[in-house]
């Protein structure tokens, strides 16, 4: 009886815990959906280490037409607006351009308002506990690395309206690095009229895409030999850097959560000591070689970053 009962617990854990995993995975899939369908006018903060940053967030679906707007609101103000596959961008001091995605890359992982189901090969989703953010009903969503080479990644969702309330990036002791709190969130059955003025506006039209043979052509410059697994590289090009005007290599890599840049140029003037600083979940890593420099940025640990940068050399 003792070992029929054991079963039985063993059999219910496991079904608790599947249940949990299925539950999970459809939260974030309600999300992804209530993201692109809903109205809503929602005001937000990114807390990163000592820093703060305001954005506002607006979405409308009008028929055929999907409008989005995120601005952040300090500083001389940064604009991106979305109509359908066409994003485009306005910066400061910068002529605006448009790119031809289906969402906006702001703080919020654009794989969240996708197929969530790419990610599991990589991060177990896990079911938490209820609370109130921003004076609304929520649940906890919690992504959880596989493995300790990456943070995971938490959500709360809003039960009612199935839009996301708060985020945030956790080391695997539980320490939240850096957090996205709504402040405000009006959800209404019809569009905001500053949104149905987009479609009467001209925008840019999209910059022509990155070919396979272009990317091609940087990527057999440098060889990055070792990357957390699931990483994919999405872009490689030369550009200067904005810092020191320095020509780089420059390569992206994403597991779809996670972004990690790479960027490989000659060594700077001055003997420096390979080194990490953080804010917030971003790690900035810099690595000496003696015949190179390599510098890898994301938000990853500073081991996997510092891993990442010592791993690149040149092709045999």
């Amino acid at each position: 009886m003792r070992l029929i009962a054991c079963i039985l617990g063993l059999f219910f854990a496991f079904a608790v815990q599947a249940s949990d995993v299925m539950t999970a995975k459809q939260l974030l899939q309600n999300m992804a959906k209530a993201v692109h369908t809903r109205n809503f006018d929602a005001s937000f903060v990114v807390l990163k280490g000592k820093g703060m940053e305001p954005y506002r967030w607006v979405h409308a679906k009008q028929d055929d037409t999907e409008l989005e707007l995120l601005s952040l609101l300090n500083g001389a103000g940064l604009e991106m607006v979305r109509v359908n596959d066409r994003v485009t961008y306005f910066e400061p001091q910068s002529s605006a351009y448009s790119i031809s995605t289906d969402s906006i890359a702001g703080p919020i992982p654009e794989v969240l308002f996708k197929d969530v189901t790419s990610l599991l090969s990589n991060y177990d989703f896990v079911l938490g506990g209820k609370g109130r953010i921003a004076g609304r009903p929520s649940q906890l969503v919690r992504i959880e690395s596989k493995d300790d080479s990456k943070y995971n990644y938490w959500l709360w969702i809003d039960t009612q309206s199935s839009l996301l309330l708060k985020a945030a990036y956790v080391n695997q002791q539980g320490e939240l690095l850096e957090q996205l709190q709504l402040t405000h969130i009006s959800v209404t059955p019809e569009p905001a009229a500053q949104l149905l003025e987009l479609q009467q506006r001209d925008f840019p039209a999209p910059l022509p895409m990155q070919t396979s043979l272009e990317r091609d052509n940087i990527t057999n410059n440098w060889q990055v030999a070792w990357l957390p697994q699931g990483f994919d590289l999405l872009k490689s090009d030369r550009h200067k850097l904005d810092l020191n005007n320095e020509l780089a290599d420059y390569y992206l890599y994403s597991d779809g959560l996670v972004d990690i840049s790479v960027f490989v140029q000659r060594p700077l003037p001055g003997a420096r000591p390979s080194g990490a600083l953080s804010s917030g979940a971003t790690t900035v890593y810099v690595h000496n070689s003696g015949a190179f420099d390599v510098s890898v940025v994301g938000n990853v640990p500073a081991l996997t970053a510092k891993k990442i940068a010592e791993s690149v050399k040149r092709p045999l």
